[in-house]
Order: C-alpha cells, then structure tokens, then sequence
C-alpha cells in the first residue's frame, strides 16, 4: 500500500515541526508550509490524503483555505487546528467539510489517534470509489451483448430509463434473460451510481425476515431483535434498491412497499418513526404480474405503481441473430478465465445451437459454452462438445449467408446423424456458392483447406469416392 501523504500548513514552528517528526515516525510522507498560499501553492503540484490546518495563518483565514480545499480536492480531508476553543467555529469547520477539529493545545498521541482515523477513512474511500469505479466498468452497456434488433430496441429503453428520474422500473422476462444484469446495468449507468446498489430475492427469506432486511428493525421488536437493524431501504439511501421475485412477495409486505412508494418514508419493524430514504426500486419477475392480479396474489395498485416503466427482456429463442454473438462471446470470456484457447465454434456446432429453443435462455447458454470450453482440448467446439440434451428436439440446420441463416434440413427427433448435417452444410453452401470454393469456405466460417478436407471426406469433389468415417 502506498504511503499517506499530510500536508501541515502551520505558522508555529514548534507544532509544525512536531507533528512533521511524529508522522515520519509513523512512515507518512510529509510535507509543510507557513502560509496559506504556501499550501495551496503545494495542493496544486502535488494533492495530499490529509490537510492538518491551521486556524489562523498569517495570509490567510484558515475556514477560507478549508473551503477551498474541499472545491478544488474533494478526495483530500482536512483536520482543523486552532487554539481559540469556540463551538461556533467547531461547528462551521464541519459543516465547510472538515475531517475534525483539533483544540491547541494537544499532546502528539491524542493528535495521531485523530490522524490515523483520518488516513483511514481516505483508505476507505479510495477502496470504496476503485470499487465503484470497477464495478462501472463492469457494468457497462456495452457488457449487454446483442446485435438483434428486438434486443437493441431493449437496449434503446434501457439508456432512456438508466438516465431518467424514474423511481420505479419493471423488469419482466423469462428466467435466464439477465434481468439481474440489466438491473445493475441501470444503476451503474445512472446519477445514482455513486450510490449503494442493494439486492434481494423475495423468495430467498420467511416474511418475518424479509420484512427486516428490506425495512430493519428496532431492538426487541421481535425475540432474536438483541439490536437496532439498519434495512435495505436506509442502506441504499441515494441509490438502488433491487427486488428479484417480486411476484412471490408474501402479501403483508406488498402493502407495506406500496405504502413507502406513495408517501417515500416507511418505519423500522416495531418502531414509530418515520424514515424518508431516495431510492430507486428495480423490481423483477418471471412471473406474469396481470395474472397473479387476476387471481388475487398480487396488489393490483403495487403492481400499477411498480409499472410505471416496464422493460420486457426477450428470451434467447426469440433474438436469433444474437445466438452465435453471444456464443463466441462466451467462449472467450472462457478461454480468458480457464486459460484456453478454443478458436471458435464449428458450423455443424452452431447450427444445432440455433435451432435448439433455449429454455432457460442466456444463462443457460453461458453454463454450456463454460463446461465446453472448460473441457475442451483446443481447436473448435464442434457438434461433440454439445450435450445430448440439444440433439433431442427437431433441429434444424442451417448456413450463415449475407442475409442471415438459411434452413437446410430438418432432423426428426429421434437422433442426429451429425456426419449427414456435416454433409448437408457442405452441399448446400457450394450450392449458395454457385460452386466457388472460397465463398463456400467463407459461408461456413471455415479456410479453403478445411473446406477441400470435407469435400474430399464426402466425395464431393468430382470422381472421389466419398471415405469411410
């Protein structure tokens, strides 16, 4: 970990020089100055972790300095130092941005236990602000990986709605589709994402302890209750709250999700206090919400509040052009990660991969080129590397073209013959090729050579038997 750095701006050689002792002592880099413009002027080459400032210095009023300090270097804290006891002055030294305030005199050990908390608040906050900073990168839109246009029309909504001022969105999709995803997508691509982003599954606890993580609790409000409790609601104060399952929150708690999002205050369990929190709700389901209306499992005012911006994930079956996109996305997300180097997906491979219908959609998709790539031994995925749980529907195979993939076949589901689909792509992209070898070759996503190999396999070149496998 890198040193802290402190800058003493201190006129009193005496106080200057003892503290700069002491806290080379404690291995910090130190720098000093006499006068207010000496400070500011080391401030702007060379910014500090922590300011210990004098009150008043000869050029200047040290609550000036303090308030410049916290404008031109918010990342910077200040403690304040001054040998007229005033809690008026205490008082505005804070609400200006001070760390704290220090009385003259004071002795180095009791000074160094307040500088020392200073020095690891900062380390703290440049944890918390690299973390953050991660965690945006992490969850950039660009991490959402989609060519189809249903899926970009999706992800046109979702811009519009990270950047607005909607305290409420709906996130509905089959399961599988990244609503979790999408959800932190919105909070780390909107003002709030500064703020804590908080989650929990609403099928996950009882009510009883649901109703305290999301809204806390007050000591004894219940037998285990040894203790205040701060919930989700206090905790992501600023930022977003995310609710997955909504659609299996027990009734009682409806109500009460309701009530914060008309009035914006709820209470503690068992307290009598009114809390008023800013927080977004991003609630998810996989359920259909009009229907557990219908049947009376579901608020119909909560579900009308939460509704205010619905975005409907679609799911893998219906945004065909995005499967091989995100295929080969995965497989070198996967290579990276289990130090692979798989080159691709072979044509055969990837036609069964577009006609299989995804039931549990993206997520399933990722497990399966992670267990692919994790066994392969190199080269491409080919049809092998699938599990049988593909093979079984009605496939169909097919070739990528200019315009997008074209039907060649259809297999019943009885079995594969994965030589004859092997075959038929071949036919069919010299067919599309008009016999060019090299178009034919391009097509199937395969080199010229590679393409002779299989035209030689299945005697398609002419007066060549086709070989035995």
């Amino acid at each position: 970990m890198a040193q802290a750095s402190v800058l003493i701006i201190e006129d009193e050689e005496g106080v200057r020089t003892a503290l700069a002792r002491r806290l080379k002592m404690s291995d910090c880099l130190v720098a000093t100055a006499t006068t207010g413009k000496e400070g500011m002027a080391h401030l702007d080459s060379i910014p500090v972790d922590l300011v210990l400032l004098d009150y008043r210095l000869p050029d200047a009023d040290g609550l000036e300095i303090l308030n410049t300090i916290g404008q031109k270097f918010p990342d910077t804290l200040t403690v304040m130092m001054t040998a007229f006891t005033n809690v008026d002055l205490a008082i505005q030294a804070i609400r200006l941005g001070a760390y704290d305030y220090v009385s003259k005199p004071f002795s180095l050990d009791e000074m160094m236990v307040v500088i020392e908390k200073a020095l690891e608040t900062k380390r703290l906050r440049t944890e918390v602000n690299r973390i953050r900073s991660s965690q945006q990168e992490a969850f950039g839109f660009d991490h959402i990986v989609a060519c189809d246009p249903r899926m970009l029309d999706v992800l046109n909504l979702l811009r519009n709605v990270a950047a607005s001022e909607a305290r409420t969105i709906l996130l509905q999709g089959e399961s599988g589709t990244g609503k979790d995803l999408v959800a932190k997508v919105l909070h780390y691509n909107s003002p709030r994402a500064k703020h804590p982003f908080m989650n929990i599954t609403c099928t996950a606890l009882t009510e009883t302890l649901l109703e305290s993580e999301l809204f806390g609790h007050e000591k004894g409000a219940f037998t285990d209750a040894h203790e205040q409790k701060q919930g989700l609601f206090e905790l992501a104060d600023g930022g977003t709250i995310f609710l997955d399952e909504i659609g299996d929150m027990p009734p009682p708690l409806q109500a009460k999700l309701l009530r914060f999002l008309e009035e914006k205050a709820f209470r503690r369990v068992g307290g009598t206090e009114n809390l008023v929190v800013d927080v977004r709700i991003i609630a998810a389901t996989n359920k259909n919400l009009r229907d557990l209306v219908a049947h009376r499992f579901f608020r119909e005012d909560l579900f009308y509040r939460l509704n205010i911006f619905p975005v409907t994930l679609p799911p893998l079956r219906e945004r065909p052009q995005d499967i091989p996109v995100l295929a080969n996305h995965f497989v070198a997300q996967f290579n990276a990660e289990f130090h692979k180097e798989v080159t691709g997906i072979d044509p055969a491979a990837m036609a069964v991969m577009q006609a299989y219908d995804w039931p549990g959609n993206v997520r399933e998709m990722r497990n399966l080129v992670e267990r692919s790539t994790l066994l392969s031994t190199g080269g491409r995925l080919t049809v092998d590397s699938l599990p049988a749980e593909l093979m079984t529907p009605v496939i169909i195979a097919s070739v990528e073209t200019e315009t997008g993939p074209k039907p060649l076949i259809v297999l019943g589901p009885d079995g594969v013959d994965i030589r004859q689909v092997e075959r038929l792509l071949v036919e069919k992209a010299i067919q599309q090729a008009d016999g060019n070898q090299s178009r034919a070759a391009q097509l199937l996503g395969l080199s010229r050579d590679q393409l002779r190999y299989r035209l030689q396999k299945f005697g398609l070149l002419k007066g060549e038997p086709e070989k035995a496998s």
